[in-house]
């Protein structure tokens, strides 16, 4: 297998461009819920301006050029292309800091915390803080390739984050998830590759034992009323990708406003926002993410990764033992599945870093980026 690292600059063909807005002037919208407040799906209004602005008012050059400018990779592991950002800092004692998305998320999940990982020192930081990142597309999000086959689970995954470690020179190095990219992110630290120093998360996937459901305190049961929450309200997404992603696959490769509703649906429920996630997010910048689904067509892909994720638990799940590679963890507020410090210490053997946080949510990189950045600072600097 090639072990070739390949320059990658986007340059959408204008004619995927006109095609989108032909697209997403011939819509044939849905009625008004009779219950626009959310509850049923995001309001026909908040996609109705989403739309326009796609439409009419959005500058796709714009983000190409970001993204082109952080500079983009092409490298074969396993079988599949990955694509990822490989941004370096100028600090020669830079740690590197592998950083995995999650769904519906992508690699612009980090745009507002690249520069101050990457340059402390114009960011409240000093040298002794800088990180080179790397930020993969997870196969099937993005830019990457698409799975041909079955069992390119979330261990899958972080064999081939191992690899592209290794392929990319680092000897020693940290990661950071969230969402899937949490579990992909939790699964190193159990795998503890070499060169591996430690982990962080802002969510973190887990069940309470019965005897820590049987003994919460408040705010572990808040906790435990707010997971309940989620997994009554907000979770069919989840559920339909996790059992049947072929069943909504035609829609969000079809489709560019069914796709852009499946999205922000996620925007609207598991931020920190209120259920009005304008008021947290950029308008264009939740576009931005919806075209890293749109012009790869990789609505039905991504989606295929919760499928994957459920057969790899139905054959085994997480490891039981407690982690021993040092992790810190991110709680915030918003996000509708948390654990109390106890339950962390009884998970990861090295805690290294604990914090709640009173905003934020699911997002947290885009919500809170000044906080997301302390505290990766504050989990890795014993761990460089």
């Amino acid at each position: 297998m090639s072990d070739t690292i390949h320059p990658f600059t986007l340059d959408i063909p204008p004619a995927d461009l006109d095609d989108l807005h032909d697209r997403l002037s011939r819509i044939r919208w849905p009625d008004p819920s009779p219950v626009e407040d959310g509850r049923q799906g995001p309001p026909l209004v908040k996609l109705r301006d989403l739309v326009e602005r796609w439409k009419d008012g959005y500058d796709w050059r714009r983000c190409e050029a970001l993204l082109n400018g952080w500079g983009q990779h092409l490298t074969r592991i396993d079988g599949t292309d990955i694509h990822f950002l490989h941004v370096r800092s100028a600090h020669a004692e830079a740690m590197p800091l592998l950083l995995t998305h999650g769904w519906p998320g992508s690699v612009l999940e980090f745009r507002h915390v690249i520069e101050p990982l990457v340059n402390p020192t114009a960011h409240g930081g000093d040298a002794a803080d800088a990180f080179h990142l790397v930020i993969p597309s997870m196969p099937g999000f993005g830019f990457s390739g698409k799975p041909t086959e079955p069992g390119w689970t979330p261990a899958r995954i972080a064999g081939a984050w191992s690899t592209l470690m290794e392929r990319l020179g680092y000897d020693r190095w940290a990661a950071q998830g969230g969402d899937w990219g949490a579990m992909v992110t939790m699964i190193l630290g159990h795998m503890a590759p070499p060169g591996l120093a430690g982990i962080h998360l802002n969510f973190v996937p887990f069940q309470p034992t019965e005897a820590e459901a049987a003994n919460a305190d408040a705010d572990e049961r808040q906790m435990l009323a707010d997971a309940a929450r989620y997994d009554a309200e907000y979770s069919a997404y989840m559920k339909l990708q996790a059992s049947r992603p072929q069943s909504v696959a035609f829609a969000l490769a079809d489709t560019p406003v069914g796709l852009a509703a499946w999205i922000y649906a996620l925007f609207q429920d598991v931020s920190d926002s209120g259920g009005d996630p304008e008021a947290v997010f950029d308008l264009d910048e939740m576009i931005d993410d919806i075209m890293l689904y749109w012009l790869p067509n990789a609505g039905p892909s991504s989606a295929r990764l919760y499928w994957e994720g459920m057969q790899a638990m139905m054959e085994g799940g997480m490891p039981s033992s407690s982690m021993k590679t040092p992790a810190g963890i991110s709680m915030f507020r918003g996000e509708q599945v948390r654990l109390s410090r106890r339950w962390a210490e009884a998970r990861f053997g090295r805690l290294v870093h604990f914090t709640e946080h009173d905003r934020g949510g699911h997002f947290a990189a885009l919500e809170r980026p000044d906080a997301f950045v302390d505290d990766l600072r504050k989990t890795f600097e014993t761990l460089r």
